[in-house]
C-alpha cells in the first residue's frame, strides 16, 4: 500500500502544479460570460427587439393617420387676353402667387377585422422572437457546459498521463539501481527508457488536447482565445432524471415545439386577414385647410379661404379575377402545412428525447462499471509496483499493470463525460437546462 500512496501523491502533485499555472474559472462564470458575449445571442436579441417594436396599434392600422401639408408657388408671365368684344390686352411680367397649408386626418374604422388579426399576428411574431432567443440561449449554454466539462476531462487525463510518466521515471530509477548493485540488466534499463519515452509522447499529446479544449471553451465564450483556463476538478452528474417528467416538460418548454405552435397560430391569423378582404373598408376623414392666391389678370384677382373638411369613404372589392378565393385556399394550405410541421416536430423531438434518455441510462450503468475498474486497476498497480521493487516480477508485468491503470482511468473519464453530455442533451430537449 506504500506504493499506492506514492501513486496518489504524484497524481495530486501533478494536478496542483497544473492548477496553479492557470486562471480558475467556474461553470457559472463561464455561462455568465457566454451569455454576455456570444454573437448569436446578440444577433437574435436584435431580431427580438425589432419584433417587439413592431407590436403597436399603428403598425396594425388601428390608429388614424394625421398629415400636415404646405405648398407655395407662383409665376411671372407675359399674357395676351382677348375679351368678348375682340379687345386684346397685353401684359408683361404678370406675377401670380399661391400658398396653402393644412392638416388632414384619415382613419379606417372598419376593414373586415383585418387590423385586429394583424395586431394579433404581430404579437405572435414577438413570441416567435422570444422563442428563438430562448432556443439560442439554451443551445449556447449547452455548448458552454459541454466545452467546460470536456476541459475538465482533458485536465484529468493530463494528470493521469503525467502520473504514468512519473511511474515510468520511478521504474527507470529502480532498474538503474539494480544494475548498479549487480541485480539487474542493461536490457531492463533500456526497456524502461523506451516505455518512459512512450509515456512522454502520450503526455505531450494529451497536453495539446487540453490546450485545444481551452481554445474551444474560449471560442464559445466569445473572448480571447489565448486565455489559459483551469476548470473545476470534478464532473457532477444529475442521476435523478425521469423520462415521464422530461416528456411532460418537453411538450411545454421545448423551443422547437413552441416555434411550430406559434407558426400555426400565425398561419391561422393570416387566413383571417385574407378573409377580411371580402368586407368593405370604411374610413372617415377630416382636416383643416387654408389657401391664398393672387392673379392680377384673373376674374378674381385675389382669393383667400380657410375652413374644416370632413367626409366618409367606403370601398369594397367586388371582383378581382378570383384572386380572393385563391388567396384563401393558399392560406388554408399554409395552415395545414403548419399543422403537419407541428406533428412532425413532435415526432422528431419525442424520438430525440427517448434516444437521449436510453443513452443516459446506459452511460450511467457504464459509469458504475468503469468506476469499479479504476479502483481495481489502481490497487493492482500498487501491488505490482511493490513486487517489482522487490524483484519478484518482470518489468513487462509492471508495464501491463501500468497500461491497464491508464486505460481504466481513460474509460472512466470518457464514461463520465458521455453521461454528462446525455444529461445536458436531455435538459436542452426538455427546455429545463439551467442557465444560471
Amino acid at each position: 500500500m506504500r506504493q499506492f500512496k506514492f501513486i496518489l501523491t504524484i497524481f495530486l502533485v501533478g494536478y496542483f502544479q497544473l492548477a496553479t499555472a492557470q486562471e480558475s474559472l467556474s461553470l457559472k462564470d463561464a455561462i455568465t460570460q457566454s451569455l454576455q458575449n456570444n454573437y448569436d445571442i446578440k444577433l437574435v436579441h436584435n431580431d427580438l427587439q425589432i419584433a417587439s417594436n413592431n407590436v403597436n396599434a399603428g403598425n396594425a392600422g388601428l390608429l388614424p393617420v394625421l398629415q400636415g401639408n404646405f405648398g407655395t408657388g407662383g409665376s411671372r408671365q407675359k399674357t395676351v387676353q382677348t375679351t368678348s368684344t375682340g379687345e386684346e390686352r397685353r401684359n408683361d411680367n404678370v406675377r401670380t402667387t399661391n400658398m396653402s397649408y393644412g392638416a388632414a386626418l384619415d382613419w379606417t374604422i372598419f376593414d373586415g377585422f383585418r387590423m385586429f388579426a394583424t395586431y394579433d399576428r404581430l404579437k405572435e411574431l414577438q413570441k416567435l422572437g422570444e422563442v428563438n432567443e430562448k432556443a439560442t440561449i439554451l443551445n449556447t449554454v449547452a455548448q458552454v457546459i459541454s466545452a467546460y466539462y470536456d476541459l475538465v476531462r482533458q485536465q484529468q487525463l493530463v494528470v493521469a498521463t503525467d502520473s504514468a510518466l512519473d511511474i515510468s521515471r520511478f521504474r527507470i530509477r529502480i532498474a538503474e539501481n539494480k544494475l548498479e548493485i549487480g541485480k539487474g540488466s542493461k536490457l531492463d534499463v533500456l526497456s524502461a527508457t523506451v516505455d518512459y519515452n512512450t509515456d512522454t509522447s502520450a503526455f505531450l499529446q494529451q497536453k495539446n488536447q487540453l490546450l485545444n479544449a481551452m481554445v474551444n471553451l474560449n471560442q464559445v465564450m466569445a473572448r480571447d482565445l489565448n486565455i489559459k483556463v483551469r476548470a473545476q476538478d470534478s464532473i457532477n452528474i444529475d442521476q435523478r432524471l425521469l423520462y415521464p417528467q422530461l416528456q411532460e416538460m418537453t411538450l411545454q418548454l421545448n423551443p422547437a415545439l413552441q416555434h411550430a405552435v406559434i407558426n400555426k397560430k400565425v398561419a391561422e391569423l393570416t387566413l383571417k386577414e385574407v378573409k377580411g378582404q371580402r368586407y368593405p373598408v370604411i374610413g372617415v376623414n377630416s382636416g383643416y385647410e387654408y389657401s391664398r392666391s393672387a392673379n392680377p389678370t384673373g376674374f378674381n384677382q385675389k382669393f383667400r379661404g380657410r375652413g374644416f373638411t370632413y367626409g366618409l369613404t367606403a370601398n369594397m372589392n367586388i371582383f378581382n379575377g378570383f384572386l380572393q378565393r385563391q388567396n384563401e385556399r393558399n392560406a388554408k394550405i399554409a395552415i395545414n402545412t403548419s399543422q403537419l410541421t407541428l406533428e412532425q416536430m413532435q415526432q422528431t423531438i419525442n424520438a430525440d428525447l427517448l434516444r437521449a434518455y436510453q443513452d443516459y441510462q446506459t452511460n450511467l450503468d457504464l459509469l458504475k462499471v468503469e468506476q469499479g475498474n479504476v479502483e481495481i486497476a489502481r490497487q493492482n498497480l500498487a501491488i505490482t509496483l511493490d513486487k517489482y521493487r522487490l524483484g519478484s516480477i518482470a518489468p513487462i508485468e509492471l508495464r501491463e499493470a501500468q497500461r491497464n491503470s491508464i486505460q481504466a482511468i481513460t474509460r472512466f473519464l470518457d464514461a463520465q463525460h458521455q453521461a454528462k453530455l446525455t444529461e445536458i442533451s436531455l435538459k436542452e430537449i426538455s427546455g429545463t437546462l439551467n442557465i444560471q
